[in-house]
């Protein structure tokens, strides 16, 4: 019976797959096949991911995309151009009588 891991694709005791162990490139001397080999499965899994990376981008920029657009179109509305105006007015219009009241006063 061979070695677990060694060619054999299940664990004959539990019936399980080996897992990959992590290895640190900068600790262990490495061959250039394995560096090699690392750096092919890593493109692999980075070009696996990918579509479901950018869809999860696109996706997230149009969400934030369509909330700022609905608080921009939000205070838009909220606040007209008028409005502001015309509570502007007020406000320089009470001033104005409070001036006067304060010269007619003293």
């Amino acid at each position: 019976m061979a070695a677990s891991g060694a060619g054999d694709p299940l664990d004959a005791k539990r019936g399980e797959a080996p897992f990959a162990q992590r290895v640190d490139p900068t600790r262990e001397k490495l061959t250039p096949e394995q560096l090699y080999s690392m750096r092919r499965a890593q493109l692999a899994q980075w070009q696996k991911v990918l579509p479901q990376r950018r869809t999860r981008n696109i996706v997230t920029g149009l969400g934030i995309g369509a909330l700022v657009l609905a608080i921009y179109g939000y205070t838009i509305y909220s606040i007209s151009q008028e409005r502001f105006l015309d509570e502007l007015e007020d406000e320089a219009k009470a001033a104005r009588a409070r001036a006067l009241a304060r010269a007619s006063g003293s």
